[in-house]
C-alpha cells in the first residue's frame, strides 16, 4: 500500500474581483495569470444605493470565498469616481459627498481591499493579461451605453490628481454637438456611445419606415443599438453609415488622446467592441486622419480581449498586483 504524499506546491494565488455596474454586480475568482475560476452576477440595488453596495457585494464575496478560501485579496471597480489608494468615492451618485467604500469593504468583509474606477480595472485587465501586453503605454476605451478610458503610462495606471483622468468620454469633440447627460455639448459620449447609436437608429427609422432598420425593430420606436447591427450585418447602407458616424467621432477622440500620452496601443472594449470592423474601421481611418505624422509611427488599435470580462478580471488583478508591490 503506498502512502499518500500530501503536495508542498502552494496554490496560486487569488483574489476576488468585483465589477460594481449599473444594472448588476458581477464577481469571479481571478488567478494571478488572468483566469476567473469561478463567478457570480447579481442584481444591483437601485440606484446605487451604496450602503446597499456594500452589502450586496460583502454577500457575493462571502459566497465566492467559502468555496474558494485561497482567495485572499479583493479589488472591486465602481463607476463613480474614486480617490485612489484610500478607495474613497467622490461625489457618490452625483450627490457631492464622498464615501469611503474601500473602508467599508474590509470591515464587511475582513480581505485586504482595493478600489478603483471600472474603467481603470477593465484598463488593467487589457494590459495585463489581453491586447496591452507587452506594452508600456496603453490607452483603453471602453464604448459602452457610454464611454471611458483607462491609461497606462510606463506601466502604471494614470490616474491624476483626483481619480478623474481617463473620463474620455467627455472630451468635447463637437462644440455645438448633441447635449450630453453630464449637460455639455458634443461630449464624445454623447455622439459615440450604445446611446447614440441607439438614438440615430431611431432617427433613420423615422425617417426612412421602409427601410431595414424600422422593418427589423417593427417601429423606430424599438429600434436599440442591437437593431442598428442586425441591419448592418445583413449589408444595411444606412446601418453601416450609422457604424461610420459613430467610428469617425470615436477617431476624433482616440487622436487627441494620441497625442497628449503617445500610446503604443489603443485597445477598444466595451459592448460596442464585439461589433469589430464596423466600428474599429472608421475608429482608426479617423484617428489617423486626426493625428500629425508622428514619424510614420502610429499606436496599433486593436479590440479588446475581455470585452465582457475586464471588470472583473483587472479588479482581481489590480488586488494581486497592488499587494504584491506594497510587501
Amino acid at each position: 500500500m503506498r502512502a499518500l504524499v500530501e503536495s508542498t506546491v502552494a496554490p496560486m494565488p487569488c483574489a476576488i474581483g468585483v465589477d460594481v455596474g449599473r444594472t448588476k454586480i458581477a464577481a469571479g475568482v481571478v488567478t494571478g495569470d488572468g483566469r476567473v475560476l469561478a463567478e457570480r452576477v447579481v442584481a444591483a440595488p437601485s440606484h446605487l444605493d451604496q450602503l446597499a453596495v456594500v452589502s450586496q457585494v460583502a454577500a457575493v464575496v462571502e459566497e465566492l470565498a467559502g468555496t474558494h478560501p485561497e482567495a485572499r485579496r479583493l479589488g472591486v471597480g465602481t463607476p463613480e469616481v474614486v480617490e485612489w489608494p484610500s478607495g474613497r468615492v467622490l461625489d457618490a451618485g452625483g450627490s457631492g459627498q464622498s464615501f469611503a467604500l474601500r473602508d467599508l469593504l474590509e470591515e464587511a468583509v475582513s480581505l485586504p481591499t482595493v478600489v478603483d474606477s471600472d474603467a481603470n480595472m477593465a484598463a488593467w485587465a487589457e494590459f495585463r493579461a489581453g491586447s496591452a501586453v507587452g506594452t508600456r503605454n496603453a490607452v483603453i476605451v471602453t464604448v459602452g451605453t457610454g464611454v471611458g478610458g483607462g491609461i497606462v503610462t510606463d506601466g502604471q495606471l494614470y490616474r491624476g490628481s483626483t481619480g478623474f483622468a481617463g473620463e474620455l468620454g467627455h472630451i468635447v469633440v463637437q462644440p455645438e454637438g448633441v447635449r450630453c447627460q453630464c449637460g455639455n455639448r458634443g461630449c464624445l459620449e454623447a455622439l459615440s456611445s450604445g446611446t447614440a447609436l441607439t438614438r440615430n437608429g431611431r432617427r433613420a427609422a423615422q425617417a426612412d419606415p421602409a427601410g431595414m432598420i424600422a422593418r427589423l425593430a417593427g417601429s423606430a420606436e424599438q429600434v436599440t443599438g442591437e437593431t442598428v447591427f442586425e441591419a448592418a450585418l445583413q449589408g444595411d447602407p444606412q446601418a453601416v453609415a450609422l457604424f461610420g458616424e459613430l467610428g469617425h467621432w470615436l477617431g476624433i477622440g482616440m487622436a487627441a488622446v494620441v497625442l497628449f500620452f503617445d500610446p503604443d496601443v489603443v485597445v477598444v472594449g466595451g459592448g460596442l467592441a464585439r461589433t469589430g470592423d464596423l466600428l474599429l474601421g472608421p475608429a482608426g481611418t479617423s484617428m489617423n486622419a486626426h493625428c500629425p505624422v508622428r514619424g510614420g509611427r502610429m499606436p496599433r488599435l486593436e479590440a479588446a480581449a475581455h470585452p465582457r470580462s475586464s471588470g472583473v478580471l483587472g479588479a482581481g488583478m489590480l488586488a494581486l498586483d497592488s499587494f504584491a508591490q506594497a510587501r
